[in-house]
């Protein structure tokens, strides 16, 4: 199976999403705001990402969405705010596929059915920052490592 992993490099999630691709040497890319803008400053160049026009943090959401074949939100709780709840309305309003999972009884489930409906080989990733959601990045490894097993799973 071919993955391309597709995030924004935020701290948090995003960054992640895009460690977990390095670690497993899954391509990975996507969009950032220009001057690489991020809550602690400047995304390291490990990261390849391409800067937007502008350091607007929505317009590279809006782009990431576009760019992936669906978007899948991981966060620590149950409702969606800030640039997570802006992500889902972009990917409705784009009418892109898109899954949000958080720790419980049945994001597993959800995550094979998401897999069975949709042929994914690039996946967008988002969700909270790192300052919102103090220990995202272990669960966002758990759901990666999921999302790979049961997208090569999936004829």
């Amino acid at each position: 199976m071919k993955l391309r992993i597709i995030s924004d490099g935020q701290t948090g999630a995003d960054r992640a999403a895009l460690d977990w691709a390095i670690q497993h040497e899954i391509p990975h890319g996507g969009w950032c705001p220009k001057e690489r803008r991020a809550d602690d400053g400047v995304i390291p160049d490990c990261y390849t990402l391409v800067e937007t026009p502008t350091r607007n943090y929505r317009q590279r959401t809006t782009w990431n969405i576009r760019d992936a074949d669906a978007t899948l939100i991981i966060t620590l709780g149950k409702e969606l705010a800030g640039g997570s709840l802006f992500t889902a309305q972009q990917a409705r309003k784009q009418k892109r596929p898109w899954l949000h999972v958080f720790p419980g009884e049945h994001w597993y489930e959800e995550l094979q059915e998401f897999c069975e409906q949709h042929q994914i080989h690039r996946l967008n990733v988002a969700g909270p920052r790192a300052a919102s959601a103090p220990g995202i990045e272990a669960f966002v490894q758990s759901v990666l490592a999921s999302f790979s097993q049961l997208a090569i799973d999936v004829p």
